[in-house]
C-alpha cells in the first residue's frame, strides 16, 4: 500500500471577496507542479460563495463535473435546458463531453453557499453532454457508506463517463467501517469533510486527505463524530 497525506492547511487557497477558495490541485492562480492530479482526479475545489454572487455563464469540454453542496442553495443553469437548484443534501454531476456551457450562483442573498466541486477526466471523450441530480437521505449515510457517484446508470447516485465511485458517510465516535474497492487497481482519495478519522492507522482531521494506491480494503475509524467523502478512481 502506497498512501500520500494532504495536509489542509497546504491547500491552495484564493479569496477573491465574493469567493473563497480552498484547492487541492492545481487550478486558476494556484500552481504547484506536484499537485496536478491524483489519478483522473482533477480538481477538488472547497468553494464558499457570497450572498447572490457566483460564477457567470462559462464552458466546459470532456470534463465529468460533480458539486456537492455542504450548505445553503446553488442554481445551476446550463446549454442542455437544465435550470435547477442544488443543496445541502444533494448531489449534482455533469458529463460536459463535447461541450457545454453553464452558470452557478448563490440563489440566496442572506446566506453563504458552500460546495465542493469535483473534475474527474473522462473515460471516453466527446460523449453526448449529460446532467445528473440526486438527493441524500441522511438515514442512509448514519454509520454506513451511502454511494453517491457511480458509473451505471442503473445503480445507485448520480451517473458519470469514468469508472468511479463515491461514497459518502457520517459516522459517530469509535465508528468502524471497511471499505473494499470494487477494481483492486483503483486507488482512493479520501477527504475528511468534519472531525477526525484513521484510515488505515493514518490520523486525519478536517479537511485533510488521503491518497491510497495499491491496497484492495480500508479500515476506518472516527475518532470523533465525523464525515467522509471517499472517491475511488483509476489511476491512469
Amino acid at each position: 500500500m502506497k498512501t500520500t497525506l494532504y495536509k489542509a492547511d497546504t491547500r491552495g487557497h484564493a479569496n477573491h471577496g465574493w469567493l473563497n477558495a480552498y484547492h487541492s490541485f492545481s487550478f486558476a492562480n494556484y500552481f504547484d507542479p506536484k499537485r496536478m492530479n491524483f489519478g483522473v482526479l482533477r480538481v477538488l475545489n472547497d468553494d464558499t460563495i457570497a450572498p447572490g454572487m457566483g460564477f457567470g455563464k462559462h464552458p466546459h469540454d470532456n470534463m465529468e463535473i460533480i458539486t456537492i453542496p455542504l450548505f445553503g442553495d446553488l442554481e445551476h443553469e446550463d446549454s442542455m435546458g437544465n435550470k435547477k437548484v442544488i443543496k445541502e443534501g444533494d448531489v449534482q454531476s455533469m458529463s460536459a463531453g463535447t461541450g457545454v456551457v453553464h452558470s452557478e450562483y448563490n440563489k440566496n442573498r442572506d446566506k453563504e453557499v458552500k460546495l465542493l466541486q469535483i473534475w474527474l477526466m473522462p473515460k471516453k471523450r466527446n460523449v453526448t453532454p449529460f446532467y445528473d441530480q440526486i438527493s441524500l437521505k441522511l438515514e442512509d449515510k448514519k454509520n454506513k457508506f451511502q454511494q453517491i457517484v457511480s458509473p451505471n446508470s442503473d445503480d445507485d447516485g448520480v451517473t458519470i463517463n469514468q469508472d468511479a465511485w463515491f461514497n459518502i458517510t457520517e459516522m459517530d465516535a469509535g465508528k468502524e467501517l471497511e471499505y473494499n474497492l470494487h477494481n483492486p487497481e483503483n486507488g482512493v482519495y479520501a477527504f475528511v469533510l468534519e472531525g477526525d478519522i484513521s484510515i488505515n492507522n493514518e490520523k486525519l482531521n478536517r479537511r485533510d486527505a488521503l491518497g491510497i494506491e495499491a491496497s484492495e480494503k480500508l479500515e476506518i475509524i472516527a475518532d470523533t463524530n465525523a464525515k467522509l467523502l471517499l472517491m475511488e478512481i483509476p489511476m491512469a
